[in-house]
């Protein structure tokens, strides 16, 4: 019986370990338009992208700015392979990523490793 409970226990656990990192999905932040129009948000790095979920409209340029405040060499660059850009991120520097998601929809972006992961979500 005891084996039976710590079973349920452990397979509980992974489950929310499951939906904590992988299924869960923060509303995330709105950017704000700026006065030439683009939508502009700071990111901070460190151990994750912060906000790591942005909302943005469509068909308009995005500008995010991030500042990576770590040593970490897995936040070294930032990819938005959806629209082909990328940019190194040197530590304590403020780095401008310009982009114009096209149509609706989610949108990923990640460190070179893909172990820091953040989305834009276009509507």
């Amino acid at each position: 019986m005891t084996v039976l409970i710590v079973d349920l226990i452990g397979a509980a656990v992974i489950a929310l370990i499951v939906w904590y990192f992988w299924l869960s999905k923060t509303q995330g932040i709105v950017a704000a338009a700026t006065s030439a129009g683009i939508q502009e948000i700071r990111v901070a790095v460190r151990g994750g992208y912060s906000p790591d979920t942005i909302q943005v409209a469509a068909g308009r340029p995005v500008r995010l700015v991030f500042n990576r405040q770590e040593a970490d060499p897995c936040s070294e660059r930032v990819v938005f392979d959806a629209f082909g850009v990328s940019a190194e991120l040197p530590e304590g520097e403020d780095v401008p990523v310009e982009f114009t998601p096209a149509q609706p929809g989610e949108y990923e972006f990640a460190c070179q490793m893909g172990m820091l992961r953040g989305r834009i979500v276009a509507t």
